[in-house]
């Protein structure tokens, strides 16, 4: 609380935007737990949460997050994987609770085509929720700043710059701000199967709280 999702309150508080992360990030973990044939990880932080974790996601390794800034340790974790002797690669972010499985599966086929290098799903917020690589290529992490409207713009900069091949995933969302929060509420009472820790918290916010469309 005070440290997860924090542009979500209000309208709610921080122990309840906590609540719902900790919901995105179960249905998330759900989603990419099912995909078949793929060694699974948790990049996670701070290191005294690493117990949690452990118990949330048993069946994933945890990789502690080292760097200061997003860039170094989305990178850190994607390279830390790829040391280890796993390729392709591709991560996916913890903001996307409904996001579909057949978009990560769209990833991994991707990179199996010689004709990419690097994955990317971009979100409509300028940013990306996934993105992977055959081989190393950290300039792509490293030397973009994170958190900006121009995020996936500044990747792809890049990618021409050093002759990257990418293939680009469907466009998704994620959930950050007020207004994103009142995307979710409507997409899971039309279909709560497809996030249903989040649409669990979710409904139990909607009857204390206003609509989160106001």
């Amino acid at each position: 609380a005070g440290q997860a999702k924090t542009r979500l309150c209000p309208p709610l508080t921080p122990q309840q935007a906590a609540d719902l992360y900790a919901a995105i990030l179960q249905d998330v973990l759900a989603t990419v737990a099912n995909l078949p044939d793929v060694a699974l990880f948790v990049a996670a932080a701070p290191a005294g949460a690493i117990p949690y974790f452990r118990q949330l996601a048993p069946t994933f390794a945890i990789l502690p997050q080292e760097g200061e800034s997003l860039s170094e340790r989305l990178a850190g974790a994607l390279e830390a994987v790829s040391r280890g002797g796993f390729a392709p690669v591709v991560a996916v972010s913890s903001d996307s609770p409904t996001l579909p499985a057949v978009y990560l599966e769209a990833a991994f086929a991707a990179l199996d085509e010689p004709q990419h290098d690097a994955v990317l799903g971009p979100c409509e917020d300028g940013g990306y929720y996934l993105i992977g690589w055959r081989t190393p290529r950290p300039a792509l992490v490293r030397e973009v700043r994170m958190s900006t409207p121009h995020v996936l713009r500044d990747t792809l900069v890049i990618a021409r710059r050093d002759g990257i091949r990418v293939a680009q995933l469907p466009l998704w969302y994620d959930i950050d701000e007020r207004a994103d929060l009142a995307r979710l509420q409507a997409e899971l009472q039309a279909n709560s199967a497809a996030a249903p820790a989040t649409a669990a918290v979710l409904s139990g916010l909607a009857a204390n709280l206003a609509d989160f469309r106001r």
